[in-house]
């Protein structure tokens, strides 16, 4: 499964957070991207328990391709 990472800096900048999210379209475009990201920091809804705005500033963005190895399958 193919997942697209976004990371950004909260607003002090010195830590980094992920945005990871599933079930998204694999041909996205940088400009794309780069605007949803800015439309993410704008918003301001995502708060750590200090007040502080967890993605405030876009950093960089990736697909990651999460590869599962099952060890004990599921019968059914």
């Amino acid at each position: 499964m193919k997942q697209l990472d976004l990371v950004f800096t909260g607003q002090t900048g010195q830590i980094k957070h992920h945005l990871r999210l599933n079930y998204i379209n694999n041909n996205l475009n940088k400009e794309t991207v780069e605007k949803a990201m800015q439309d993410i920091s704008e918003l301001g809804i995502f708060i750590d328990k200090k007040g502080e705005g967890l993605y405030a500033h876009p950093l960089s963005a990736q697909y990651v391709d999460k590869q599962e190895t099952p060890i004990i399958a599921e019968e059914g």
